[in-house]
């Protein structure tokens, strides 16, 4: 006897308002797989969304971002607060998966029932940052976390995109990340809330320091100006102090407006974003389109269409 999907989404949302971990697996693993019915559930538990705290971390690979994310869920814990953890990972080649499993790494407190830990795969996201990496932030909102940590893989736009998708971004560097700095200077002052030297006991340390703190004394007055701070977060110096300068930060921007602004632009991505999820499916998933492409692609090939007018007439023939 079939089920129906319908009755099944319905018994799910239930356990997951409930406060079951196992569903909430179960609901991440229905968006981020895009299964039947996974707009529904997100429909059904937005309304649940936008209380919790949403901190990106990004930086080079190496710089030591987990054992950071780490060390911050156990700062976060001592305080009592929940922590849900996204941790972008490359992507196996071989199973489609997150391919380091952040799960794994970051053992000390994997088994917190005060804690989840999501490994996703970017899938081929551009930007260190998987596609649906705001949708199960979402869902982590909604099950009442209150700490959302989100760490980048580190590569490409990543700086941009997580700025994008967090209420705080953390740049994470190491001393020997000078020419990388230098390259990124421009695109780190403007997105970065704090500036963290890591493996500040390895040599260089102070002069990268130095260096952030005179790119952060030469943006103009009244422009936003990040914090420059050190850690070594393997042996947690510094890292009481990062999670003090990350509350005040996050309350700083509650009084003045900027977290309001913040999250309607993100509002505003992810409403942009679900639009366009909509069109394509509308467009390549309905009845001849694979024909249909397939038929101006010949069409381009023999010069008798340009992609341009034969997107004006598949647009035209779908009544977009």
């Amino acid at each position: 006897m079939k089920t129906n999907p319908r009755e099944d989404i319905s018994a799910l949302l239930t356990r997951f308002r409930n406060g079951e971990r196992r569903a909430l697996a179960k609901v991440i693993s229905h968006v981020e797989d895009h299964r039947p019915g996974f707009e529904e559930l997100l429909h059904e538990i937005y309304p649940q969304t936008g209380k919790a705290r949403r901190i990106g971390l990004t930086g080079p690979p190496g710089a030591g971002k987990s054992t950071m994310v780490e060390r911050l869920v156990e700062l976060a814990r001592s305080d009592g607060e929940t922590i849900g953890v996204i941790a972008v990972d490359p992507t196996s080649p071989f199973s489609g998966g997150a391919l380091l499993g952040d799960r794994v790494r970051m053992s000390r407190v994997q088994t917190d029932s005060g804690v989840f830990i999501r490994s996703m795969a970017t899938r081929g996201s551009l930007g260190g940052l998987a596609g649906t990496t705001e949708e199960v932030a979402t869902v982590l909102d909604a099950f009442g976390m209150d700490v959302l940590l989100i760490e980048t893989v580190g590569v490409g736009q990543s700086e941009l995109d997580i700025a994008q998708q967090a209420d705080e971004t953390i740049v994470v560097l190491v001393p020997e990340s000078g020419d990388s700095v230098q390259t990124l200077k421009a695109g780190l002052m403007e997105i970065a809330d704090i500036l963290v030297v890591n493996k500040a006991d390895r040599q260089g340390s102070p002069d990268m320091v130095r260096a952030l703190e005179d790119m952060v004394g030469l943006r103009k007055p009244g422009d936003r100006k990040p914090v420059v701070l050190n850690t070594i977060a393997t042996n947690n110096t510094g890292m009481p102090e990062l999670w003090a300068e990350i509350r005040r930060i996050y309350d700083e921007l509650s009084s003045t407006g900027g977290l309001l602004s913040k999250r309607r632009s993100r509002i505003q991505l992810h409403l942009k974003k679900v639009v366009d999820r909509q069109i394509q499916n509308l467009l390549w998933n309905s009845s001849g389109s694979r024909e249909m492409l397939e038929m101006f692609v010949k069409k381009i090939e023999a010069e008798e269409e340009t992609p341009y007018t034969a997107c004006r007439k598949i647009m035209n023939h779908r009544g977009l």
